[in-house]
C-alpha cells in the first residue's frame, strides 16, 4: 500500500474455500511500526455471498464482529480496556458485504461477486449487465451502512512494477468516493491493482 508513491503497509491475506464456505483472512502491518500497528481479520461467508460471521482486532486493543441476527446484522464492539461490548443492529440482509476500511482484499471478494452475478463470457470476451450493478455494504469501523456501485469498463494496459500488462478494469463508486480496480482475467481475475487517485494511494499485488 503506497501513499503518495511511499509504501506505507503491507496486507497479507489467505482465501480458503471448504464445504460451502468461504474464509477470508487478512493482516495488516503498518510500514513505520510494524509490531504495534497490527489488524487482523476474518471473513467467513457462505458460497452464494451469505454473511456468516465477521471478526476484526488490533494488537494495540479493541476488537469488532458482525454476524446475521434474525432480519439483521448485528455489529458488537469492544474498546481497549475491559469496557463492556457495545452493540448497533442493522436492517440489512445476510448477502451485505463486509467492506472494512483497512482490507482491500474485500474489493477483490466483492469484484468475484459481481463478476460471478452479473458477468458472463460470450467469444472469449466478459460481457457484463448495462451500467453498474448496486450492491449494499457495510463499513464496520466507521458502524454505516452504504450503497456501493461496480462497474466494468473493460480491458486497459497498464503499468505493474514497471511491467506493461493488461488487465480488466472495474470502478468502485460511492457517494463519496471512487476506486479503480484492475483484476487479472487469465489468473482467477485476482485483484493486482487499485488506484484511489483523491487519496493520492495505490495498492499493488507483490
Amino acid at each position: 500500500i503506497f501513499v503518495k508513491g511511499q509504501r506505507v503497509a503491507t496486507e497479507t491475506f489467505r482465501i480458503d474455500q471448504q464445504n460451502g464456505t468461504s474464509i477470508i483472512k487478512s493482516q495488516l502491518k503498518e510500514t513505520a511500526a510494524p509490531n504495534s500497528a497490527v489488524q487482523k481479520s476474518e471473513l467467513e461467508m457462505t458460497s452464494n455471498g451469505e454473511l456468516l460471521r465477521y471478526e476484526w482486532s488490533q494488537a494495540s486493543g479493541g476488537s469488532l464482529s458482525v454476524a446475521p441476527s434474525n432480519d439483521f446484522l448485528m455489529e458488537r464492539m469492544t474498546a481497549s480496556g475491559t469496557g463492556k461490548p457495545a452493540e448497533q443492529p442493522f436492517l440489512m440482509p445476510s448477502t451485505t458485504a463486509i467492506l472494512d476500511n483497512n482490507f482491500f482484499v474485500h474489493r477483490e471478494v466483492l469484484a468475484w461477486r459481481y463478476l460471478a452475478a452479473d458477468c458472463k463470457r460470450e467469444g472469449g470476451a466478459l460481457k457484463c449487465q448495462q451500467g453498474p450493478a448496486q450492491f449494499g455494504a457495510l463499513v464496520p469501523q466507521d458502524h454505516n451502512s452504504i450503497s456501493v456501485r461496480l462497474e466494468l469498463l473493460g480491458k486497459e494496459k497498464i503499468k505493474v512494477r514497471g511491467a506493461e500488462r493488461e488487465l480488466l478494469r472495474l470502478n468502485l463508486a460511492g457517494e463519496s468516493f471512487e476506486w479503480a480496480l484492475w483484476v487479472d482475467d487469465q489468473d482467477q481475475f485476482k485483484l493486482i491493482r487499485v488506484a484511489i487517485p483523491a487519496d493520492d494511494t495505490e495498492v499493488v499485488r507483490d
